[in-house]
């Protein structure tokens, strides 16, 4: 089994994303959690699941030079594009209101990058979900952000919060991957990296 396998290596994830270490603990993985304060940036000609890999790619080249050799390194990056436009995380209440209404009623993208790497082999994949929403009222919105976190979710919203309970319609795709990691894709491609 893969958590057997594992378990001869120090497994890291380069992130401080509460709800990707809750997934990863979620299918049985140990691991340390390391992270970068280094400013991502992606070349403006990529699109969509290009950028969510380059991302993942980056936060893996940041934190490699501290990799030795029983040591694998998970990093990721999940992003929300609307109509081809990336919805980011919110600056402020007026922002996530304004990113809420575009998706009332529409349907956007998830796309999570995921970067495997040790100091032999790197896997660079990514997960799409399509996620459609209700019609949301103003007051709905304006419920959500003045009693949930918006400002640390890309699009913002969570699916695993109030306004994913009661505002979405249908997810065709992987639930965990709107989370921030696709974890039956990962742990599918943990498998063929050994």
């Amino acid at each position: 089994m893969l958590n057997q396998q594992l378990q001869q290596y120090n497994i890291i994830l380069g992130s401080a994303s509460p709800r990707r270490k809750d997934l990863l603990s979620d299918i049985g993985i140990k691991f340390t959690i390391k992270t970068t304060n280094k400013e991502e940036d992606f070349p403006e000609e990529l699109k969509e699941q290009e950028i969510a890999e380059f991302l993942a790619k980056q936060k893996s080249y940041f934190l490699s030079k501290y990799l030795k050799n029983n040591d694998l390194l998970i990093t990721a990056d999940t992003i929300v594009s609307f109509k081809g436009e990336l919805l980011n995380k919110p600056k402020n209440k007026e922002e996530a209101f304004n990113t809420l209404s575009k998706l009332s009623g529409n349907t956007h993208k998830v796309i999570t990058g995921v970067c495997i790497k040790n100091l032999g082999k790197e896997i660079i994949f990514s997960e799409t979900t399509m996620v459609t929403f209700n019609n949301l009222t103003d007051k709905e919105i304006n419920y959500y952000i003045n009693n949930h976190n918006p400002f640390d979710k890309a699009g913002a919203y969570g699916i695993q919060d109030w306004i994913g309970k009661i505002g979405i319609q249908k997810i065709e795709g992987s639930y965990s991957n709107v989370v921030g990691l696709p974890t039956s894709e990962l742990y599918e491609q943990l498998k063929s990296f050994f």
